[in-house]
């Protein structure tokens, strides 16, 4: 609302400052005092300054929304542009109204038409043209920013579709081999797997706190236990001063995953989780067999957290991976 008002009060104002120019120069010139003058002439007078001014500002906006739609910053042009505008005005305007009041259209009169309200105008130009090609820019930079956005955005959702299906296969796995052996535990294990994908699929919050995601991962390892053989050494520390600092969701779990995966060997797994300052340090490590079968360094599950990291994360995380003859580790920590 306040700069709809000035919209329509800026423009007289602004014709009221040259109109002042304009009559302190031929005063000075002419020697003459405009107070002395009868009131209708500087009525006249001033009534179309003001009034004229809408049309400056009027035609210098139009001027201005065509360069800005070309897209094309020409200075110079658009400068000498508005100077033959703002004197094709002048001329059908200020110097028949000059001719016709007062003493007539002297000499100085021709110069201060011509050149006062030109040099207040093409301020202004400047001035309006600055400010819009500035926020042109800034909105160029917000629409650049907001595409850049909506692209890691549609990542993010592909990597978490494509993490989903790795997730399940491995779920489901263990309740295809349950199924022969107990059934009411692999009913046990469906809800468990439910639960699991109800925390995944149904979150729609940015971040959650640590100790909801910590608590999934239990629930995760819960399920992977009752799957493995009886020897396997199960090892899980989780940092009790973890609990209302914010992480993203799923970045923890492939880690663990990929210890359940390929823990073999002397069969344990050691998985912990503190807080150093203002990060979270997060390990898993598994025991391997002799021949490892791992491929290359944690296979598509630690190549989608890679990018997830970089993406969620960027400069504020470290993923150090340790894969010795006999076991395997990955140490993530997380700047929260």
């Amino acid at each position: 609302m306040k700069g709809r008002y000035w919209k329509w009060f800026f423009p007289p104002l602004y014709g009221l400052c040259i109109y002042a120019s304009m009559r302190l120069v031929n005063d000075v010139i002419s020697e003459s005092r405009f107070w002395e003058r009868h009131w209708s002439i500087n009525a006249i007078e001033i009534g179309t300054c003001l009034t004229l001014n809408y049309l400056y500002f009027y035609v210098l906006g139009r001027l201005l929304q065509k360069h800005l739609r070309s897209g094309r910053s020409a200075p110079l042009k658009e400068m000498a542009e508005a100077f033959l505008y703002i004197e094709l005005i002048s001329s059908v305007t200020l110097i028949p109204m000059a001719a016709l009041t007062d003493d007539g259209c002297q000499w100085y009169d021709v110069i201060n038409i011509y050149l006062i309200p030109a040099l207040y105008m093409l301020l202004y130009y400047a001035i309006a043209r600055g400010n819009a090609w500035v926020r042109r820019s800034f909105e160029q930079q917000l629409l650049i920013e907001q595409i850049n956005n909506d692209r890691l955005q549609t990542e993010l959702r592909f990597l978490k579709a494509q993490y989903h299906p790795h997730f399940l296969f491995n779920a489901l796995n263990t309740v295809y081999f349950q199924m022969d052996d107990d059934v009411p535990q692999a009913k046990h294990t469906i809800t468990a797997l439910s639960d699991l994908l109800r925390y995944q699929l149904y979150d729609r919050q940015q971040t959650v706190p640590v100790s909801r995601e910590l608590q999934h991962l239990e629930a995760y390892i819960g399920l992977q236990r009752e799957r493995m053989n009886e020897h396997l050494r199960l090892s899980v520390h989780f940092d009790p001063q973890l609990d209302a600092q914010h992480i993203y969701p799923l970045l923890l779990l492939p880690l663990v995953e990929n210890a359940f995966k390929y823990a073999g060997g002397e069969y344990w797994i050691n998985i912990k989780a503190v807080l150093e300052g203002n990060a979270i340090r997060f390990t898993a490590a598994n025991a391997k067999p002799a021949i490892a079968t791992t491929g290359k360094e944690g296979g598509i599950g630690l190549e989608n957290l890679r990018r997830r990291l970089e993406l969620l994360y960027p400069g504020r995380h470290s993923l150090a991976i340790d894969n010795q003859p006999d076991h395997f580790t990955v140490t993530l920590k997380i700047e929260l």
